[in-house]
């Protein structure tokens, strides 16, 4: 069980695998007002920076599943580094159907609600490890602007116009989900900007170490085009953020 390895080849050197900065969490940590000792469920969990620098900063404790063994592999050095082994543990596994067996305080799943269908499925599924009262996370793109055609879409790696929402119907679908939205932290241009970029000096020197991999010629022909791609399209056009969200 892995993620496609061309992700773990291109991301291999991010803490984060989502246009947050570590500043971004942290404000995200502190708006949440996070208590000492509050439980944390994170689905699709990456490199495990969110959990790790929460336990560190809030005395939270938490457990983070990811299906990429590298990236579990990190979160789990990542927690030593910051003497929060204690308080954190990272499982290599599919978070798609997931179900804490403790209910917990916050349930999140920040940038991976393909794991759920969809954002109502995630919703859906993340309910299921909550405690009655607590608060679901969800990180998931926006257009910025509605593209004009199907082509600019798919220039932001989307498969349709209708793969996403602007910002403030993203925000009503909740409601109509029964939620109240009751935070927010969106990513900015220059935590987009290290979110893409940082990709590209990975992949330079990964081809420069592995000339000849089977992987080679897609990772070649991706560090051609992203950074036009990029600039053009999803720079422009799509935003970002974590949504904090109450049952109503």
């Amino acid at each position: 069980m892995d993620i496609p390895r061309i992700f773990t080849i291109t991301e291999s050197a991010h803490r984060i695998h989502n246009p947050f900065t570590p500043e971004k969490f942290a404000t995200l940590g502190s708006a949440l007002r996070l208590e000492p000792g509050a439980s944390v469920l994170d689905l699709g969990s990456g490199s495990g920076e969110m959990l790790c620098t929460w336990a560190r900063d809030h005395g939270i404790t938490g457990i983070g599943v990811d299906m990429s063994a590298l990236f579990t592999e990190q979160a789990k050095r990542r927690a030593e580094e910051l003497g929060v082994a204690d308080k954190v543990r990272f499982v290599h596994g599919n978070a798609a159907g997931y179900v804490s067996q403790e209910k917990v305080d916050v349930a999140a799943c920040v940038g991976a609600t393909w794991i759920g269908g969809g954002v109502a499925g995630t919703i859906e599924l993340l309910a299921k490890s909550l405690r009655p009262g607590g608060m679901i996370l969800i990180g998931e793109p926006f257009w910025r602007q509605r593209p004009q055609s199907a082509e600019v879409a798919k220039g932001c790696l989307a498969h349709s116009v209708s793969d996403f929402l602007l910002l403030p119907e993203l925000l009503a679908s909740f409601g109509k989900l029964g939620y109240d939205v009751v935070e927010m932290v969106l990513a900015d241009q220059e935590g987009w900007d290290r979110y893409e970029a940082a990709k590209w000096l990975t992949m330079r020197r990964w081809l420069d170490a592995n000339p000849g991999d089977e992987m080679a010629a897609e990772v070649r022909a991706g560090l051609t085009s992203e950074p036009v791609r990029y600039a053009t399209f999803t720079r422009e056009y799509l935003g970002w953020g974590v949504f904090a969200l109450i049952r109503r």
